[in-house]
Order: C-alpha cells, then structure tokens, then sequence
C-alpha cells in the first residue's frame, strides 16, 4: 500500500489505530501550540486526544504528492468534556516531508485560525 493510502486510510480512523511505522523515529512535529521531536512523543500527543476529547472527527478534504512533500487539508473537530461540551473545529493543513527511506521526518500542521479562535470556540457559537 502506498503513503497516500495509508494517510487516507489513518485520517478517516483518527485518532485510532495510526500507523506510526510510515514515520521516523525523530520525526519534528509542529503545530501553534506544540513543537517537538520523536515518534513517542506524536504518540503520546494522540493518546491525549484520545482520552480527554469526545467524538474526534478529522475530514480529509485533499491530498497531494509535491514533489518530496506530501501536503494533505483537513478539518478536526470534537466535543470538549466540560459541562456544555461545545464542538470545537479546526481546519488547516498539514506539510509532510521525507527522508530518503521513505519515512516521515517533518510533520508541520498550519491552522486557518489562530489559537485563541479556538479558545473562542468554547464559549460562542462561531459560523464557519
């Protein structure tokens, strides 16, 4: 099975059962609110969504092989387990880049909204 593939197939579960193979032991993740290094720590990073966020839901809207990049658009939503549980969404992009192996070294995920949007989120209904 190809990355593409195997990409498609771990949006559309998320953040179940990922296939963590398809990335580098040291692989640099970032996003605006974490900035890290090493396939553990992205792992540890889903368990914790997984645990504490209700009804994760991660749309994949496209998916392009660029060059020696992978560039995938995506919406993540879920329910936040406080008493009103709002429905948070995220959309943005993701920037994948390869090593020579074929792994995954660079995950950089962009947002369409800044972090205190998503703060926002909690307390007004906001129409995308």
């Amino acid at each position: 099975m190809n990355i593409i593939e195997i990409l498609k197939q771990d949006y559309q579960r998320f953040p179940v059962n990922q296939t963590y193979s398809i990335y580098a032991e040291d692989v640099y993740f970032q996003d605006p609110l974490n900035k890290f290094r090493g396939v553990n720590r992205y792992k540890q990073m889903i368990n914790f969504m997984q645990t504490w966020f209700l009804n994760i839901k991660m749309d994949l809207h496209d998916i392009q092989h660029l060059g020696d990049k992978i560039k995938t658009e995506w919406t993540l939503s879920w329910n936040t387990p406080v008493p009103w549980k709002p429905r948070i969404s995220i959309s943005g992009w993701s920037e994948l880049g390869f090593n020579s192996d074929g792994l995954i070294v660079s995950h950089i995920d962009y947002w369409h909204c800044s972090p205190l949007d998503v703060i926002k989120q909690h307390f007004f209904q906001i129409n995308h």
